[in-house]
């Protein structure tokens, strides 16, 4: 009976061992294709960087939603599209990418891809510069003060609220 048990121990241990090596082989190449991505943007292939993005952004890299998403938005290497541009943006906003929920934030204020919701907007512009670079800050403080002159002031703690509640459930994750 213990030999049995031993035997077959071994067996998960070696299938364990077998996806570990799998997935260590795997998370590397996905950093080498983000740069490929970026390289292929730089020489305007954008049908090549859509094709590296997408693979990467179904996998989770929030990096390559965003990038996606701004594709999308743009029409470059795939057929303009603010719905799929809002999806990839907000998959990447959901996961704390800064440059997506500012742009998931406009994307709100205009209405391209989303119905438009300038409470919303204010939700992800504020959480956008709470992440933002210090090069980025300056520049998205003053697009998310533009989106509250056009709110009340119950529409603007609305939209406080919301960012606090995010940020919250974020962190909790």
């Amino acid at each position: 009976m213990v030999l049995a048990s031993f035997g077959r121990d071994m067996k998960i241990a070696r299938v364990m061992c077998t996806a570990l090596l799998v997935i260590l082989s795997i998370a590397p190449a996905f950093a080498w294709e983000y740069g490929d991505g970026t390289a292929a943007l730089d020489r305007h292939d954008y049908r090549t960087a859509a094709r590296i993005f997408r693979a990467l952004a179904v996998h989770g890299d929030p990096r390559a939603q965003a990038m996606l998403g701004f594709l999308y938005a743009n029409g470059r290497g795939v057929p303009q599209n603010y719905s799929q541009a809002a999806r990839w943006y907000r998959r990447a906003s959901e996961q704390g990418n800064p440059t997506a929920q500012y742009m998931l934030g406009l994307m709100y204020d205009k209405g391209h891809g989303v119905r438009q919701d300038y409470v919303e907007a204010y939700k992800w512009l504020n959480l956008a510069v709470a992440g933002a670079s210090e090069r980025e800050r300056e520049y998205w403080v003053k697009i998310r003060d533009a989106i509250a002159s056009k709110l009340s002031s119950g529409e603007l703690n609305a939209g406080q609220s919301r960012a606090l509640r995010w940020g919250g459930a974020s962190r909790e994750r």
